[in-house]
């Protein structure tokens, strides 16, 4: 079982000097509005180009602003370019992911790089273990980057086997602070989830390599003594195309930020073509930045929207700006709705969310809890046009603090299958009656309240 109690401890040692967030409201007056640009496997389009692909894109959506006022906005915070002919693959749960990667591992030729908050020493962490010995073992070059933090659970024994047989393996930021490589960043961590193989085909998402992901999570309601055993609900994202290029330079930029070893010389770039129709831009949030990239381009998609916003989240300890976009754009008359765990393996952060409740839904959003597994996804799909899928939590932590990456997606064939994705976790939950919210526990409201102090931290 994934336990955050040492994340916790860490986060509280390291809590003094923390960096604050940004005033969004006034980055978004200050960028200049542009033209809508694409980039495809050949670089930039035309202007001409771009111009008609926005066109179809509305076209499809009905006519909906977010799309030009977002990617120009997008393209202003992030910089990253937004790439077309992708063909996105939407994951759900650990078992159907983990048996695209292992196929995608097993077809490796060059390389094979992976990045993960958590890598358990259990039977998912030794299955991907001996599948990587195995490639290595044939000359497909193998580099891992695991958290210090994410790892405190998983003996050394378990790396040290992967690097006798040859695997580059970098500890992100290591815990003792004398086995850094850098200034002792301790509540700097490595919160991503990415693999990519051969630089054709990236994986990315929620789901860290344990064996919690183990079984599906199709809805049951679990007897108490059963809470332990529920299975994890989470999404990951296949991706094949040009844009895998943009996910390869992010792990390329940890590498070098966390001072690895020179990597073996490999194809890491190879020419890409296009692979489907999506359109996708990559996003890989930093406490490098002046600014979360994508806390700032959540914020913006929220403001943006004109009909609805639908978030699956898996910790919701939101910042006071994040709390006011979702509160304004339900009083716009967008339908503002959140599923979030009906229990989480942190007591603290699922209290420090609910301590929000009651201010949201006086607000006109709507709340539901997932019942039936441990709900660990982190997306977004707003206006049934605007989708993302990543690592990054609704938290002070994710924003501020952790490494975090994220896919958006642009269109309407896409939002379909993540509004789909969305119902499905609707039916499995539980709303949040504003008027049964307001005569819970006293309880309740105590444990609340004392999370709630302590927000920032977590």
């Amino acid at each position: 079982m994934i336990k955050l109690v040492a994340a916790t401890a860490f986060c509280l040692l390291a809590a003094a000097g923390c960096a604050a967030l940004p005033d969004t409201a006034a980055l978004i007056e200050r960028h200049t509005r542009q033209e809508a640009r694409f980039e495809n496997a050949s670089g930039p389009v035309s202007v001409q180009r771009s111009a008609a692909i926005l066109a179809e894109l509305k076209r499809k959506s009905g006519d909906i602003d977010i799309l030009e006022k977002q990617i120009a906005l997008e393209q202003a915070i992030v910089g990253s370019p937004l790439i077309l002919g992708n063909k996105v693959t939407l994951l759900q749960d650990g078992a159907v992911t983990y048996a695209a990667m292992f196929a995608a591992i097993r077809n490796a030729h060059d390389h094979i790089n992976l990045e993960s908050y958590i890598i358990e020493d259990d039977e998912i962490g030794q299955q991907f273990a001996q599948l990587l010995l195995a490639q290595q073992s044939r000359g497909v070059q193998v580099n891992l980057i695991y958290d210090s933090v994410g790892g405190f659970n998983t003996p050394k024994a378990f790396f040290e086997r992967l690097k006798q047989g040859g695997i580059e393996v970098l500890e992100f930021n290591p815990i003792n602070p004398f086995a850094a490589r850098l200034p002792w960043l301790i509540n700097n961590r490595d919160h991503r989830k990415l693999l990519v193989v051969d630089g054709r085909i990236a994986f990315i998402g929620g789901i860290n390599i344990s064996n919690v992901y183990s079984s599906g999570s199709v809805a049951r309601w679990p007897k108490k003594s059963d809470q332990d055993a529920l299975a994890w609900r989470d999404t990951d994202l296949q991706i094949e195309g040009p844009v895998v290029g943009e996910y390869q330079k992010l792990f390329m930029q940890t590498w070098d930020k966390q001072r690895g070893k020179p990597l073996a010389v490999k194809d890491y770039f190879p020419a890409l073509t296009a692979q489907g129709k999506d359109i996708v831009r990559a996003i890989g949030s930093t406490p490098d930045d002046p600014y979360s990239l994508m806390y700032l381009t959540l914020i913006s998609a929220i403001g943006n929207a004109e009909k609805e916003v639908h978030l699956t989240n898996a910790y919701f300890v939101p910042d006071p700006q994040l709390l006011k976009s979702l509160i304004d754009a339900a009083a716009r008359g967008v339908d503002v709705k959140l599923i979030l765990p009906s229990q989480s393996d942190s007591s603290i952060v699922f209290h420090a969310g609910r301590s929000h409740y009651s201010n949201l839904l006086k607000g006109g959003v709507k709340l539901y809890e997932r019942g039936g597994a441990m709900l660990h996804s982190k997306t977004a799909v707003i206006d049934g046009v605007w989708s993302t899928v990543g690592s990054t939590n609704l938290d002070w932590r994710s924003f501020l603090d952790n490494d975090e990456l994220n896919a958006v997606i642009l269109g309407r064939d896409f939002a379909q299958k993540m509004q789909a994705s969305f119902s499905a976790d609707l039916e499995a939950s539980q709303a949040i009656d504003p008027e049964s919210w307001e005569r819970r526990a006293l309880s309740l409201r105590v444990k609340e309240w004392m999370a709630r102090t302590v927000a920032r931290l977590l």
